[in-house]
């Protein structure tokens, strides 16, 4: 299964690669069918959706922020879903924030992805959903993210990414008792993916250099143009839940952060990076040292596996070298 090449149109072989995408993804949907579906009308969740029977699409957005609402309306509209969309306010996206830290055992700055996570996951609980399909995965099988499309050694950085990549979804949807089910990262479609050569995930078309090119190609005339070549939007931006940053910034004076970065060991990246583990140590406590075998965070001092890049306690990258 590895080493899949775009042949010429001429041979006709181009087109059976994308067929057989279409048809191994639908079938990793239908091995993973839930209740629900975590939506946003992004292309990982629109995607998931247009192969689904029978689910209630749920998405989440903060009052006036956020581009989402447009784009899971669109989709919702066209594939005829039973659509649900919460619209939270900002006071109530804050408070959730103790919760989720306690949840995931974090202060990484990724905070408002995953307060969109846990307010989608806890309004499906609320309907009776007890199962949640969510799109999590096809960025990191098909280079979705923007840092990936100038990478240097991708190929490398992605096998090691894919051997230690987690979602927090995962984590929250245990905490509510929801089961989630992950298509994109279903065992038989993960070893398939694998198998794709990197220039048919990234590829310049219409001036344009372009993550997930294969899948965006692979649905045309299954979801409208606007939808399968739409740019990527982090989920706290599509949400609007980036708003929420400022404001959790600005319950932090500059002479407290500043006295915290003095006498802190921990590198904090900016006050809504305090704000966050502030209330880490208040809801989890201290940050856990190494255990045998794991390296340690230059930016905490937490444990983490000799092959990640991405500490899950505070958020700091290590950066990417050839190995």
């Amino acid at each position: 299964m590895k080493g899949y090449v775009l042949a010429s149109a001429g041979e006709g072989k181009g087109e059976t690669i994308f067929q057989e995408l279409r048809i191994r993804f639908a079938e990793a949907v239908k091995r993973n069918q839930a209740e629900g579906l975590l939506f946003s009308g992004g292309l990982d969740s629109a995607l998931v959706a247009a192969q689904a029977k029978d689910c209630r699409a749920i998405s989440v957005g903060l009052e006036s922020y956020g581009e989402d609402g447009y784009y899971a309306d669109t989709v919702a509209k066209l594939l005829k879903l039973e659509y649900y969309h919460k619209t939270v306010k900002i006071e109530e996206a804050i408070a959730t924030i103790p919760e989720v830290i306690r949840i995931l055992r974090s202060f990484d700055p990724a905070i408002p992805n995953d307060v969109t996570v846990y307010l989608g996951l806890r309004y499906a609980k609320g309907l009776g959903i007890g199962s949640m399909m969510t799109g999590d995965g096809g960025d990191e099988l098909f280079a979705g993210y923007d840092f990936m499309l100038k990478m240097k050694d991708l190929e490398q950085y992605m096998s090691r990414m894919h051997s230690t990549m987690q979602f927090s979804s995962n984590k929250i949807g245990e905490a509510l008792g929801i089961h989630i089910k992950q298509p994109f990262l279903d065992k038989d479609f993960v070893e398939f993916s694998q198998g794709i050569n990197l220039d048919l995930k990234i590829r310049r078309e219409d001036e344009k250099t372009w993550g997930k090119w294969m899948l965006r190609k692979a649905f045309e005339g299954v979801l409208p143009e606007e939808i399968l070549w739409q740019s990527k939007r982090p989920l706290e931006y599509g949400s609007g839940m980036t708003e929420m940053r400022k404001i959790v910034a600005a319950k932090v004076s500059d002479e407290e952060f500043e006295e915290e970065r003095r006498k802190s060991p921990i590198k904090f990246w900016n006050k809504e990076h305090f704000y966050y583990y502030r209330i880490y140590s208040q809801v989890v406590g201290e940050i856990p040292a190494p255990e045998r075998g794991q390296k340690t965070c230059e930016c905490c001092g937490a444990g983490m596996d000799q092959r990640a890049f991405h500490c899950r306690v505070c958020g700091g990258v290590t950066e990417w070298r050839r190995t």
